[in-house]
């Protein structure tokens, strides 16, 4: 019986994951506090995880600031990086999706997301030499390699798998999360 809810927003191109911060994940992530991610903050109930190219994700804050040659290097393949933030309580205008889970699954979840971390010599996340988005995110050096193929939404689905969901094969785009999420999860409650 699901018994857990993390939830799924997405923008024009991308789609993060959001875990609550709670008895399992605050424990797990507390580290990135030492990085700078205020996990203790007061306020701070979900933490908000999304995966990336390197170039494109760390020099685009927004649309505008585009760069043909980070699109390229996305395409064709390069480092992946975690973008990592805390939030408070989540506007209801922004649009999301909610995904129930049970407790096995969503520890699962919890663990391969903190596994998806490239850690330093001192076990602790590598943090990226970058400015963040916001005054409390951070951008951490992540295992794996962002291509054409391997997109940020592909990245979604395979940790939504790999908890035990069901959920799409391949979900390059926004559009096949979403799609996945009607199919496999929107009655799951």
């Amino acid at each position: 019986m699901p018994s857990r809810d993390v939830l799924l927003i997405h923008g024009p191109i991308h789609y993060d994951l959001l875990i609550p911060l709670d008895d399992i994940s605050r424990p797990r992530f507390a580290s990135l506090e030492a990085r700078g991610v205020p996990l203790s903050h007061p306020d701070a109930r979900w933490l908000v995880i999304g995966w990336g190219a390197r170039k494109f994700y760390t020099q685009t804050p927004t649309y505008r600031e585009l760069k043909p040659g980070n699109v390229w290097r996305g395409v064709i393949g390069d480092d992946a990086v975690l973008r990592i933030d805390v939030i408070g309580p989540i506007n209801q205008q922004i649009k999301r999706r909610s995904v129930a889970m049970t407790e096995r699954q969503y520890r699962t979840l919890v663990d391969n997301v903190w596994s998806e971390f490239t850690l330093g010599p001192d076990g602790l996340p590598e943090r990226v030499g970058v400015t963040g988005y916001t005054t409390t995110d951070g951008f951490f050096a992540a295992e794996g390699r962002f291509s054409i193929l391997r997109t940020c939404n592909v990245w979604i689905g395979d940790q939504l798998r790999a908890a035990g969901l069901r959920f799409g094969r391949w979900t390059p785009l926004p559009l096949s999360v979403s799609l996945s999420y009607q199919l496999y999860q929107s009655d799951r409650r």
